[in-house]
């Protein structure tokens, strides 16, 4: 039950009316009406719950909508708290703005309070500015000159007219962190990359590359050991200006540097007070217990959004994704690639799809069922990024479903194989039992830029005799498709790869489909329909194929079926908008059919 539901049981507050007509009644604030679905009211009717139950003032010393005296025209604060019965000595004065507002609405927001709150005004020793998850408290008595924003700002309001906490949140107390609600999660984190976008002047990846950073220290924090009553680091202490925040913020980064250098390279590069500000969106939310669905879906929704336009090619839509590893259906053990991974998509369900499996073989939260996924996670998850931010993305991604990151790399994917193992082990030719991927189409690899070029067969041509030629430049994506083969093992390794139409169409590309027939068991091909990539800024049309790797001797034969399907309906439209026609599922299960009746390995 929630403190504004409680708050109505109690007959201090009702709410009337029917969808978009609603009305609150405060009763205790001489019978006071507001309309009910104005997001602002919401914010006030939930805080002014919370100040009766969690912060233990009376009820009938809370008044909403009061009168500010000498102000013309004249101004009303949205809640005030008082310090006697007779409501003639105001002691908090709470102004209240709806979830989602920009910095300078909520800066505005706090000047309007801090006004009321002092000088010939109200005179109360506390004014307190919310806006949903983001807060700010501030000691406005006689201690503090009525321009002071830094060193009068506190971790909380009293509770019950006692003294201010040294901080909000305590482990294991009633004041813990909680875990969020999807549109929560999703409200915090754009409010977090506007602040970073906007009042940090970062550009939109360097901004989301800061936020990496950020949550990264977030997730650490709420994993170190602490005992019951003890504070967490993250979050907004009293009387603590922006610059020692900044200095603890940064001191837990560095820790967890140490730990993991391969996570994050760089420092923090972000302003004290900007900093302040992301850390007080985020400081009240349990990013560890919120439900990993929860996450998974925030995250992605707000990537959606992110990775459009110019970032569109570092993102692939989740029922894409989905789709590719139920056709392939990975298991435990297999080791699983993807070579161009950008927001770590792929990666992430091939994860999800584990941790489901677990959900059949053992109980959810024993010691076997963790296990059985985060061995996967830990030792089989592999992925490689060109894009340092983007790779930072990636990991950042996985890190919030629960690990994974170890083994994504920021690197050349079509650089010497050699090199890659060299910076990590686990990259090796030959090796992988599943590559899931979406290569970049149109960039141009020349001879001159890249030498390596001419390392592969198809960056190159083949004369009558036999005598090969470098070429002076090669697609990206057809180079992806020889390095697909190389990685993967032999005789057993499959692949889903997403390609532009004109590789499988274009006679100038026959040379690339011969190459792919002898290389792979060609499984299935799926055409995409023209809005597959539209919203993402890319409209090539493309289809995905499903191969597998051939064994060291093994030619094709004329017996080799493929499985091929054009569905129209694939769960969202052009302009990226969710539907409810899915042909995908019903693709999956025909496929299964046909599997049952072709040649060996192709199931």
């Amino acid at each position: 039950m929630t403190f504004l539901e409680r708050a109505q049981k109690d007959g201090f507050a009702y709410i009337s009316g029917t969808d978009n007509k609603r009305k609150i009644t405060y009763v205790t604030s001489d019978n006071h009406t507001e309309n009910f679905n104005d997001p602002e009211e919401q914010v006030r009717a939930e805080f002014w719950a919370e100040l009766i139950y969690k912060y233990e003032y009376p009820v009938n010393r809370i008044k909403v909508e009061v009168v500010v005296p000498d102000r013309l025209p004249t101004d009303r604060a949205d809640i005030v708290v008082f310090s006697d019965d007779d409501c003639k000595r105001p002691y908090a004065v709470i102004e209240c703005k709806k979830d989602g507002v920009t910095d300078a609405e909520f800066n505005q927001a706090i000047e309007q309070g801090v006004g009321n709150a002092t000088w010939i005004k109200l005179r109360a020793e506390y004014a307190v500015i919310v806006a949903g998850g983001t807060r700010r408290v501030l000691d406005v008595s006689d201690k503090y000159g009525a321009f002071e924003r830094e060193q009068n700002i506190l971790a909380d309001l009293p509770k019950a007219y006692g003294k201010p906490q040294e901080f909000r949140f305590y482990k294991g107390t009633e004041n813990d962190i909680k875990p969020v609600a999807r549109e929560d999660l999703i409200s915090a984190i754009k409010k977090c990359h506007q602040t970073l976008w906007g009042g940090g002047r970062l550009s939109p990846p360097t901004a989301f590359g800061e936020l990496c950073k950020i949550i990264f220290v977030k997730i650490s924090d709420e994993q170190k050991p602490r005992k019951k009553g003890e504070p967490y680091q993250f979050q907004i202490k009293t009387h603590e200006p922006s610059s020692k925040l900044a200095e603890r913020i940064n001191e837990l980064y560095d820790e967890q540097k140490v730990k993991d250098p391969e996570v994050f390279t760089e420092s923090i590069k972000v302003d004290d007070r900007v900093l302040r500000t992301v850390v007080s969106h985020l400081e009240a939310i349990n990013l560890n217990k919120t439900d990993l669905d929860v996450k998974g879906v925030a995250f992605e929704q707000f990537m959606d959004g992110f990775f459009k336009g110019d970032f569109g090619q570092y993102f692939t839509p989740r029922e894409i994704i989905d789709f590719c590893v139920k056709m392939m259906k990975p298991k435990h053990d297999w080791d699983v690639l993807d070579p161009s991974c950008g927001s770590g998509g792929f990666l992430l369900h091939a994860l999800d799809y584990m941790r489901t499996q677990a959900g059949e073989y053992y109980e959810k939260g024993t010691v076997d069922y963790f296990n059985y996924w985060h061995d996967f996670a830990a030792k089989h998850l592999y992925g490689i990024e060109i894009n340092d931010e983007i790779a930072r993305v990636a990991k950042m991604n996985m890190i919030v479903h629960d690990d994974g990151h170890t083994n994504v790399i920021s690197h050349d994917a079509l650089e010497s194989i050699d090199k890659m193992h060299a910076h990590n082990l686990g990259f090796a030719a030959n090796k992988f039992d599943l590559i899931l991927t979406n290569p970049p189409f149109g960039s141009i690899i020349s001879k001159t830029e890249k030498p390596y070029l001419e390392s592969f067969e198809l960056g190159n041509t083949t004369d009558k005799k036999g005598k090969k030629n470098p070429r002076k430049n090669q697609s990206s994506e057809v180079l992806f498709i020889e390095r697909i083969w190389q990685f993967l093992k032999p005789k057993t390794g499959k692949a889903a790869i997403v390609l532009p139409d004109g590789i499988l169409t274009n006679s100038s590309m026959q040379y690339v489909r011969d190459f792919i027939l002898e290389k792979f068991q060609l499984l299935a091909v799926i055409s995409l329909p023209q809005c597959a990539f539209a919203h993402f800024g890319a409209g090539v049309k493309a289809s995905i194929i499903f191969v597998r790797k051939r064994a060291k001797n093994e030619t094709s034969n004329n017996n080799e079926a493929i499985f091929m399907a054009s569905p129209e309906f694939i769960g969202y439209d052009a302009t990226g908008r969710k539907t409810k026609e899915n042909q995908f599922n019903e693709i999956v299960l025909k496929y299964e059919e046909f599997c049952k009746d072709a040649t060996p390995f192709f199931a």
